[in-house]
């Protein structure tokens, strides 16, 4: 017998490919389930229209792919999902694509942000990108500092490139081809996509769980 949430799953995904907007769907879905908020922020994060798998998995590249390239990335989004990768609370939804699920708003500064950011830019200088555009949300408390503190470890790891606060991230991103982002908003509307915390992952031998696994077992990873 399947769980709510999987009869959810399936109702959901059949809206979506007969073409119903997801925020409708959702809502007649979840209401109808009486799904939890985790429940439907999971189904949010993570399930798509065919359509839109094929289109967005034509954009994503692997790691290797920004050699001798510039690579833009969307500071707050990568280091809450790579924060979330080694907490064991990511999925990696039906794009193919790494979130996390926190139900986080913002990014707060902590012990753990100088050793992200180490592991993130350590792990991107290995690649010899021509080029790393870090962005932070100005709006968010504490950018400016992480954005020098990015700086400062950019330059011990012999990474080229800037990290800055600005009050437009996803209009920015959208000026780049290669992007490191989940956020729908800009992957849709950019060339290519690379996932950070999933190849990160992947170097290190981290399984990050996939929506079916967690689906079909019920697992929560909340």
């Amino acid at each position: 017998m399947l769980s709510p949430l999987f009869e959810a799953y399936l109702d959901l995904k059949y809206l979506l490919n007969r073409g119903y907007k997801k925020n409708v769907a959702l809502n007649f879905v979840a209401n109808h389930y009486k799904l939890k908020k985790e429940d439907r922020y999971l189904l949010t994060r993570c399930v798509f229209s065919d359509k839109e798998i094929k289109a967005r998995e034509k954009k994503r590249k692997p790691i290797d792919f920004i050699r001798n390239k510039v690579l833009a990335v969307d500071g707050f989004n990568v280091l809450i999902t790579l924060e979330s990768v080694l907490e064991g609370k990511a999925i990696l939804c039906e794009d193919g694509l790494v979130r996390d699920l926190k139900y986080q708003r913002g990014y707060r500064l902590s012990e753990k942000t100088k050793e992200m950011l180490f592991f993130l830019l350590e792990f991107l200088s290995k690649f010899n990108p021509k080029e790393v555009i870090l962005l932070y949300d100005k709006p968010i408390s504490k950018s400016g500092e992480i954005a020098k503190l990015t700086n400062e470890i950019m330059k011990k790891v012999g990474l080229s490139g800037t990290a800055e606060a600005t009050t437009s991230v996803d209009f920015e991103l959208k000026k780049f081809q290669i992007v490191a982002t989940s956020d729908l908003a800009v992957v849709d509307k950019v060339k290519y996509v690379v996932d950070i915390p999933q190849e990160f992952s992947k170097s290190k031998g981290i399984k990050i769980k996939e929506l079916e696994e967690i689906l079909r077992a019920g697992i929560e990873i909340y």
